[in-house]
């Protein structure tokens, strides 16, 4: 390292905080500073071989972002077709936890740069992800102005990563089947198979290993039965998909012809199966939006791709009312469906109402053209003039191969195309509804009620927890659900055996269209509360000291507590809080779960929210301390204090559910009051406390015993979880596990 570049650092560490603001990393509004110093001299002929190649090797470089210094990241190139080793601005993918471990800038891990290789307007990446957030689970993107080795590379697209971390921000979990939905060979021809979801791949798991990229541990079985159960059995798919997510990722590919997607070749999304067991889709790769990509749509029309004309006019349903030229069924399969269609055009009505009928899209196009001048008059590595930059907004050009077309050139047409499209207009009005909370107790019926005009179906979709996936209710306006009289445009229905906690959403059609009420639904929906009262939901089991007894999906043994549903009714967890400090009974909010009659919720105390949704952001103290469980309106659900624990012994309810809190063998997520064998004998789970002893000894189970001194006689015997001690003689004592004769335990008499 020159003394140059170590002066530099020295500067930036010592002075960075009164030069840098501390904006968010991935704040749209804000273009970050990256410089990477590579080891290598001759890094970017390394990094042209390692691509070269296909392989994903990294090569190490210090990173300093916005004046923070990181040592020892590991980079490479990223990206297809817009690698080339006859460019000088490629793009990059950086990993800062590369060697050392942990180490990331804002909790970001791996940083994704673009190199804006097909957008001469510099927005249709950060502007397409900006509208995909309000919509579905999306990536965070603006931009960076990279320097490399001081020198100054161009401006970049700053992507978030859709990674383990992008799935704890958006499901809360990140331990389930994943999957990157690109091939390790891109077929390019006339649309190519690639990762379309299509079953012609073969029958077993294995033959689709080739076609799709496995980030999880394990799925592959989970990913042939959602490809199966797509192609063979379409009744089922809301059981393994989560079919409302995948329509909004085709209704945001078509409105703003994101091609280089599912549509064209079969790929650049992910695959996640989130705790409701559906699998839901992940739009990527948005580079490309707003027509950047016309080479096909994998359609008997434009196979051979398609013009600016016929990107403005573009039907949103070819692949229903078109032959494939390789299948689709991702989009095929659901729009076989009218109903599916009317949901699926109703959501292009709102991307289009939201963003372009109100022209805020060109706004905020033209913000970010304003926000990123300077660095594009700068970026002498740019692929495209200045001149270029201010035209494509609106205007349309000229790349290599092709027009890119302006982008206000192509939506307000396409706005234009949409609006009389059949299906687009004509959609019912949801204009109020009504849930009838007076005087509801958990697990009663709840009437709801929807006044809705110009319909001729109507369903209440509702889910008591993100672990339950959302379920259709039918309403009607015929006089007899609590809907008033017959015809008057208010619908009702009946939800049995209600939850204290309800998402929901409403959808209308009739022949001609369908909408939603909220219109984002179902990423966003309404909630609606009722009371738990207390007993409904108790801390049944808690262990402060676990050394052996459970491990948490990352193989570490942390401090848990065990919740359990002591009634006959399902019960969410939604605005509940944990806490084990008196004076902050909202220390930590519990995620919105359904636990199901006679059900255990486990939550890991161990201050690692990174993990997951169901770890607590404090720990338990081995000394004893007070834990509660609030409602959002200060109501006590429950509580307990405990006292100093042993190793491996837990402090639960027995009877369970019900009873006082004894220490005891742990019975992790099952019923106190059964014992299992595997945990009583083995000889480190059974508990006998305290040992040594003096005038008591305690059994943590109910057990069958007998005890004998030094000498081979014996002392008692019975079943009592208690005995009293106090007349015998100090020494050491042996007690038999009766029937298990090899199980002999040694306490000592003081």
């Amino acid at each position: 390292m020159t003394y140059k570049k170590l002066f530099f650092l020295f500067f930036l560490l010592f002075f960075s905080s009164e030069i840098f603001s501390q904006d968010n990393f991935y704040n749209t509004d804000t273009v970050q500073e990256i410089r990477i110093y590579f080891y290598d001299t001759q890094w970017d002929s390394t990094l042209d071989s390692l691509y070269v190649l296909g392989q994903k090797q990294r090569i190490l470089a210090d990173l300093v972002i916005n004046g923070s210094y990181y040592d020892s990241v590991g980079v490479r190139y990223k990206g297809f077709s817009s690698v080339s080793v006859n460019r000088v601005k490629n793009p990059f993918n950086i990993k800062l936890d590369y060697v050392i471990e942990n180490q990331d800038h804002e909790g970001i891990e791996k940083i994704k740069l673009s190199n804006v290789i097909q957008d001469p307007s510099f927005v249709r990446e950060v502007l397409t992800y900006e509208i995909c957030r309000k919509y579905l689970p999306s990536s965070q993107a603006n931009y960076a102005n990279v320097y490399i080795n001081d020198t100054l590379w161009g401006l970049y697209t700053n992507v978030e990563a859709v990674n383990k971390d992008f799935l704890i921000d958006h499901f809360d979990s990140k331990y389930n089947a994943f999957f990157k939905c690109n091939p390790e060979n891109l077929n390019i021809q006339i649309g190519g198979e690639n990762s379309n979801l299509s079953n012609t791949h073969g029958l077993d798991s294995s033959d689709y290993y080739s076609f799709y990229d496995i980030e999880s541990e394990s799925g592959w079985l989970d990913l042939y039965n959602l490809i199966d159960t797509l192609n063979n059995f379409q009744d089922s798919i809301h059981h393994v998909l989560n079919i409302d997510r995948a329509l909004w990722m085709h209704a945001i590919n078509y409105s703003m012809i994101n091609f280089d997607s599912y549509i064209g070749y079969g790929q650049n999304y992910y695959l996640y199966k989130d705790q409701a067991k559906q699998f839901n889709t992940i739009i990527w790769d948005l580079n490309m939006s707003f027509g950047g990509f016309r080479l096909t749509d994998a359609s008997q029309l434009y196979f051979n791709g398609f013009d600016i004309l016929q990107a403005q006019n573009m039907d949103p349903l070819n692949h229903y009312s078109l032959i494939a030229t390789s299948p689709r069924p991702l989009m095929k399969k659901l729009f076989l469906s009218s109903r599916k269609r009317k949901m699926y055009l109703a959501h292009i009505r709102t991307i289009m109402q939201e963003n372009f009928a109100n022209q805020d899209y060109f706004i905020r196009a033209q913000h970010f053209q304003n926000l990123i001048d300077t660095y594009v008059q700068n970026d002498t590595n740019k692929f495209y003039s200045y001149t270029d930059f201010v035209v494509n907004l609106n205007n349309q050009v000229a790349l290599p191969t092709s027009l890119c077309p302006g982008i206000s050139q192509l939506m307000d047409a396409r706005l234009n195309y949409l609006s009389s499209y059949t299906g687009y207009t004509g959609e019912p009005t949801i204009s109020s509804h009504n849930l009838d909370l007076q005087s509801q107790n958990l697990g009663s019926d709840l009437w709801v009620s929807t006044e809705v005009f110009n319909a001729s179906y109507v369903i209440m979709s509702y889910r008591y927890g993100k672990n339950q996936r959302f379920r259709t209710l039918e309403m009607f306006d015929d006089g007899n659900h609590n809907d008033g009289m017959a015809g008057d445009n208010i619908y009702g229905a009946k939800l049995n055996n209600c939850s204290n906690s309800i998402d929901y959403y409403f959808y209308a059609d009739n022949d001609s269209s369908g909408v939603f009420s909220p219109t984002r639904a179902a990423y966003e929906f309404y909630n609606a509360n009722i009371s738990l009262a207390k007993g409904d939901l108790v801390i049944n089991e808690l262990m402060s000291n676990n050394e052996t007894i459970a491990s948490d999906p990352s193989g570490k043994y942390e401090d848990w507590i065990e919740l359990y549903n002591t009634s006959n009714f399902p019960i969410s967890t939604n605005n509940l809080y944990l806490s084990d400090t008196l004076n902050n009974i909202y220390k930590w909010k519990l995620p919105n779960l359904v636990l199901k009659p006679d059900d255990y919720l486990i939550i890991w105390a161990d201050e690692d929210g990174n993990q997951g949704e169901k770890h607590a952001n404090f720990k338990l103290s081995n000394l004893g301390e007070t834990l509660t469980l609030f409602t959002q309106d200060s109501i006590l659900i429950d509580s307990i204090t405990y006292l100093a624990q042993l190793e491996d012994v837990s402090f639960a309810r027995e009877p369970n559910g019900t009873g006082s809190f004894i220490m005891k063998n742990p019975t992790f997520k099952s019923n106190n009051d059964v014992v299992s064998v595997n945990n009583i004998f083995n000889k480190d789970r059974v508990l006998l406390y305290p040992n040594p002893f003096t005038n008591q000894l305690t059994f943590g189970d109910q057990l069958k015993y007998i005890i004998k001194d030094v000498f081979g006689r014996e002392v008692t015997r019975g079943s009592k979880r208690v005995l009293n001690t106090s007349l015998w003689s100090t020494g050491v004592y042996f007690v038999y596990l009766e029937g298990f004769k090899e199980k002999v335990i040694k306490v000592v008499k003081l």
